[in-house]
């Protein structure tokens, strides 16, 4: 399957037309077909790295149905963006479509794990109907096929919905416990013990600092310093925004016994430029994509642990489909039950709207369910 990096890297792409053959005259980029045109537009999103794979992923997956179809950008209208929608639904052929994850360039790589749920189709649309905005601007296509969708307002509002994908605190609370057992005589030794207490580091750093992946497998021992006496961990986050958050008393001793496994003292060093997570020598650092699927096969063996253990099947089937960024959910949630202020809480999470903020908050659906007892069959 063609893929979009290598579309933009050998310039092979649909020729610059405007839906009826004609080349595109009124074009402000310098750009001579699709993929150079989504080009442009991603390297927009150059200074955030995160931003950039998400809407690439996206856009890589139009221009890909867009060619399986023999069809430019300027073909999608309302019609096809309908067509698009149900595809995003269910990618079929699905041995074309789906497929495990690979490495971009793998032969087997395919640009679905599977069917998109209800949010990650609307986030996808969110992303594309930015994307359209930005062609029209710079003279690529001549409308936003998005404009004319009805409901638009409902489906594309990413702050509408509150926040579902995370871990409830009794399964957080296993978890947390399932990584902390000792190991088994069989699965003893010193890589093991490693191993787990790399494991042990990133699952607490993510749930007690609500940090997005990337800025787990970045992250420097010397991002975490005092001053004033309190500890702090700076980060640069998305946007390249320089942030610092308090460190809680459970993330120094999450450190500390992290560096203890690597053989150093339990604080670093100011400036300390060495990476936080490591590589299995205990010296380099790990890239994000290998983060990505540690921590997505620890999801995969904590399930099935629990399913052997009969635990719940809801939170069984929840371990199954978790991601890395359901942790920073978890977090930011947990941290918001735990009543944390909201104007606090997003300075933590580095929200730039309280209303991003506001959709981890769920104590209103412990006021109204608490209050609908209330109603009774008897008096």
């Amino acid at each position: 399957m063609t893929q979009l990096g290598v579309i933009i890297e050998q310039n092979e792409a649909f020729p610059a037309q405007n839906g009826a053959g004609q080349p595109i005259a009124s074009a402000r980029i310098d750009a001579t077909d699709d993929a150079q045109a989504v080009a442009a537009w991603l390297a927009e999103y150059q200074d955030s790295p995160q931003t950039w794979k998400s809407y690439r992923r996206e856009a890589e997956r139009l221009l890909l149905w867009l060619g399986n179809q023999q069809q430019p950008l300027t073909a999608m209208n309302r019609e096809a963006l309908r067509q698009f929608e149900a595809f995003l639904a269910d990618p079929q052929p699905a041995n074309q479509w789906v497929g495990p994850s690979k490495p971009r360039y793998h032969p087997d790589w395919r640009p679905f794990r599977g069917p998109l749920s209800p949010a990650s189709r609307r986030q996808s649309l969110i992303i594309l109907q930015g994307l359209f905005s930005w062609l029209v601007e710079a003279g690529w296509v001549n409308h936003n096929p998005f404009r004319l969708m009805r409901d638009k307002s409902r489906r594309l509002n990413n702050q509408s919905s509150r926040i579902e994908r995370y871990l409830e605190r009794d399964l957080w609370e296993w978890l947390w416990q399932w990584l902390n057992r000792p190991l088994t005589p069989a699965n003893s030794g010193k890589r093991a013990e490693y191993e787990q207490a790399r494991r042990r580091f990133i699952f607490g750093f993510a749930y007690l600092l609500a940090p997005r992946i990337s800025e787990i497998a970045d992250a420097r021992m010397g991002d975490f310093y005092q001053a004033e006496g309190r500890w702090w961990w700076s980060v640069v986050g998305k946007g390249s925004k320089l942030a610092r958050v308090p460190l809680p008393d459970d993330m120094q001793i999450c450190l500390a016994d992290w560096r203890q496994a690597l053989g150093l003292e339990d604080k670093p060093a100011h400036l300390d430029e060495t990476p936080a997570v490591r590589a299995l020598d205990g010296r380099r650092s790990i890239g994000h994509n290998q983060l990505y699927r540690l921590i997505r096969d620890t999801f995969t063996e904590a399930a099935n642990a629990l399913e052997m253990e009969d635990g719940s099947p809801a939170y069984v089937a929840a371990l199954r489909k978790a991601t890395p960024h359901w942790l920073r959910h978890t977090s930011i949630t947990h941290q918001a039950q735990a009543g944390i202020s909201l104007r606090h809480l997003a300075e933590s999470a580095r929200h730039a709207r309280l209303d991003t903020t506001s959709r981890y908050l769920h104590t209103e659906d412990n006021e109204w369910h608490q209050e609908q007892q209330r109603h009774r069959l008897t008096p």
